[in-house]
């Protein structure tokens, strides 16, 4: 459960297991060890999918720029 998170994983790989983990943290029964590498794993999850987020965000952003800069040049 340790370790660098594959920066493969797809959007939707990493809150899949993302949502497992919170799962089985908010289930509790796991010792101190399994609940900090748990946390651990959950936090590396966050920074993929926030990095595919703000990667998103820019695309919409350059494109939609594009569109307005089009915009102005047939007005």
């Amino acid at each position: 459960m340790t370790g660098k998170v594959d920066e493969t994983l797809s959007y939707e790989q990493a809150r899949d297991e993302l949502v497992e983990v919170v799962r089985r943290l908010e289930a509790g029964g796991t010792t101190l060890e399994e609940s900090l590498a748990l946390w651990e794993r959950g936090e590396e999850l966050a920074k993929v999918c926030r990095r595919w987020l703000e990667g998103a965000r820019a695309r919409l952003d350059a494109a939609l720029a594009e569109e307005e800069s089009e915009g102005e040049d047939t007005e």
